[in-house]
């Protein structure tokens, strides 16, 4: 795992926008996969600017989301659909039609999963997953306990995640108790998994999934497994983790080693 941790917020945003138009540039037809929540917010605000400075362009990509909410159309204003809609989509110039983000009122989620990863496939599989990480290690809605080979699927949200996600809701009785989320394994076929993360309130996690063992009980310490695992950091979300001066270190080479086109 590759470990990058950034003075603030702000300078991770821009890190995790930098390192997706990387892979925008290396392969203009990407295949993204994206995430909602809070934290990611910052990072699409600085994707949007640097494709309204034309430094970037989304017209041959195609994106797919982790998870939205069982029961809300696409248009309800706390849908995953009208998130991304707001904080990215209509800002960019990706193709409408390549944005895909899972149906919140599907009749029957489990052959909508299989049809949800059937479009992954189809698209040629992801190139680089975008992830956050909750409270208590989950990645997408893969909650505690969730089987680090699951794929796309119906969940139940823990008691914490409905909390957590209440602050987007008029009251906490209006947040959904149900999604629909890519399974561990849907993402850990992600050729490049980037995650971050930012706050203090998400540094147990983070210690946990970076140091901790594999476990079901944290789901994004699965992450430990992936061939490509980025985890950028404040902070305040790496201040949990012992191993800081190493991380440093090891990104410090890394630079030099890019520089010098080794």
């Amino acid at each position: 795992m590759r470990i990058i941790i950034e003075s603030d917020a702000a300078a991770a945003a821009n890190r995790c926008a930098a390192l997706i138009i990387d892979q925008i540039q290396k392969k203009p037809d990407s295949v993204l996969g994206l995430a909602t929540g809070g934290t990611p917010v910052a990072c699409y605000q600085v994707l949007i600017e640097m494709y309204q400075e034309k430094l970037v362009s989304f017209a041959a990509c195609k994106s797919f989301n982790l998870d939205e909410y069982v029961g809300l159309a696409g248009d309800h204003p706390q849908s995953y659909r009208h998130f991304m809609q707001t904080n990215l989509f209509d800002h960019i110039d990706i193709d409408p039609a390549a944005t895909h983000v899972p149906n919140g009122l599907a009749k029957d989620y489990e052959a909508y999963g299989e049809v949800y990863e059937q479009q992954i496939a189809d698209a040629g599989g992801i190139d680089l997953q975008l992830l956050g990480i909750g409270t208590d290690g989950h990645i997408a809605f893969n909650e505690p306990g969730s089987s680090l080979g699951s794929r796309t699927r119906l969940k139940t949200l823990m008691p914490e995640t409905v909390q957590d996600n209440a602050r987007f809701f008029e009251s906490i009785d209006e947040v959904p108790r149900l999604a629909v989320t890519m399974g561990v394994g849907t993402i850990l076929e992600s050729r490049q998994c980037l995650l971050m993360a930012t706050g203090s309130h998400k540094a147990d996690a983070i210690a946990a999934a970076i140091e901790g063992p594999v476990t079901c009980q944290n789901t994004a310490s699965a992450l430990q497994l992936h061939r490509d695992a980025i985890y950028v950091l404040d902070e305040a979300a790496a201040s949990g983790l012992k191993r800081q001066a190493y991380y440093r270190s090891s990104e410090e080479m890394h630079r030099k080693i890019v520089e010098q086109g080794l």
